[in-house]
């Protein structure tokens, strides 16, 4: 008895609208779409019968097809239209069977398909990136002041607050969703016949078959393509290039999120932490993990779908049948991935009295940029320089604050060394900068 594909090694997939969207039964849907639109439009540019549109849409359900039957016997011909368009043809009365994918070749319904579903599934993933982008922008305004250490090349650097970092974790999601949403506004039908002239779309004419496409796509909800697209591939090149964005954009706040959930940080946490098979004390930071193997795994399938791009004649034998899982494969990805980020960043758990204490670890030296520009305009700059290297030398060996070693030194004379020392007190432009980063909508 054969089982389907029900995610088992797919934690990041599985149960999420984005898995129901792109299963076997979504695609069997959109080609059977593909293939009633085809015949409606027909219908309505006078090339078929009307009673020959309704017909075919009548019978073109889903649930009347047997799915693993179809992808048996797409073995023989290389694809699943073949059979698909012999058993819909079975399905429809004598008179409205010449009329089943009239003029069409395999590649228009599936390419068309897999349009339908990348349309289809993408708004599913920008209703959890709209998620996303909202609890970033309550925890960015919330903590628009926080202090913690910015952090480069993994050491402390500079303070920064964390409303940036949740204004800056914001700005990618909706830099993904204006690619997201571009793209999906673009996605076009495809029909051009078996090589692309149109040529099986008679109807006394030359423009007769460009009326067809134009109605096609308004039946389908696609854009009109201005040329078939057959080995044209800027749709899917361009569908991959975003979704492999998307992935990097979650898997940015992913990777933040997993630095800081570290038992010795502790700055975040995951409002319900997934367990441990062997150790009852862990919290794991599961759906961080989840985006980030998504994030991982999103541009190697974003390379096939680019490889595909150089595909021969005009229609190719491989480029095309190579991207079908990988297309698949990045839709889940993303649609996984954001559904956990809309998960994560709304029940995220921010320690404001971690982030304080870690400011303090080094003692003032995270400030010390702020005190080589006071002492520079005191004393110059290679003296600053000297004093500010040696202070730090000292006060790594000592364990000395810093403020402690430099009372008395001539270049501080006069000024209130514990107020230049303080990390909450040099955050620079934070502020102003979270709020103009959630002033974009």
């Amino acid at each position: 008895m054969h089982e389907s594909d029900a995610g088992l090694l797919a934690p990041g997939r599985a149960g999420s609208a984005a898995e129901a969207a792109t299963g076997d039964h979504a695609f069997l849907r959109a080609m059977l779409d593909a293939e009633a639109a085809l015949a409606r439009a027909q219908s309505a540019c006078g090339l078929a019968p009307a009673t020959a549109g309704r017909a075919v849409t009548g019978a073109a359900d889903a649930g009347e097809f047997d799915v693993r039957e179809l992808a048996l016997r797409a073995r023989s011909g290389g694809n699943p239209v073949i059979p698909l368009v012999a058993a819909l043809s079975a399905a429809v009365d004598d008179a409205s069977r010449p009329f089943v994918h009239r003029g069409a070749t395999s590649q228009d319904i599936l390419d068309t398909a897999a349009m339908l579903v990348a349309s289809r599934t993408l708004a599913l993933v920008l209703e959890d990136l709209a998620r996303t982008a909202a609890a970033l922008a309550r925890l960015a305004a919330e903590h628009r002041d926080t202090p913690m250490p910015g952090r480069t090349l993994t050491q402390h650097a500079v303070p920064t607050t964390f409303g940036l970092k949740a204004a800056g974790w914001r700005s990618l999601v909706l830099d993904a969703r204006d690619r997201l949403t571009a793209v999906r506004d673009g996605l076009p039908a495809q029909l051009g016949g078996a090589a692309g002239t149109l040529a099986a779309f008679p109807a006394g004419d030359d423009e007769a078959g460009l009326r067809l496409v134009a109605v096609y796509a308004r039946e389908l909800g696609l854009a009109e393509p201005p040329l078939p697209w057959h080995t044209l591939r800027t749709p899917v090149a361009d569908l991959a290039g975003a979704l492999a964005f998307t992935a990097g954009a979650l898997g940015k706040v992913a990777a933040d999120v997993l630095a800081l959930s570290r038992t010795e940080i502790a700055e975040l946490a995951e409002g319900s932490g997934g367990g441990s098979s062997a150790m009852p004390h862990k919290a794991n930071p599961v759906r961080a993990t989840l985006i980030a193997a998504a994030a991982r795994r999103a541009p190697g399938a974003a390379a096939t779908l680019y490889g595909s791009v150089a595909a021969e004649d005009e229609r190719p034998a491989g480029a095309w049948h190579a991207e079908w899982e990988p297309l698949r494969d990045l839709l889940r990805l993303v649609g996984g991935a954001a559904r956990d980020a809309a998960e994560l960043t709304e029940d995220l758990r921010v320690s404001p009295a971690a982030m304080r204490r870690h400011l303090g670890l080094t003692g003032g030296l995270i400030v010390s940029e702020r005190l080589a520009a006071v002492a520079e305009d005191r004393v110059g700059r290679t003296r600053a320089k000297e004093i500010l290297t040696e202070a730090a030398v000292r006060s790594r060996d000592t364990g000395s604050p810093l403020a402690e070693i430099l009372a008395g030194e001539p270049a501080f004379e006069g000024l209130d060394l514990d107020e230049l020392t303080d990390p909450a007190r040099y955050t620079g432009c934070a502020g102003p900068l979270t709020d103009r980063a959630l002033e974009r909508r």
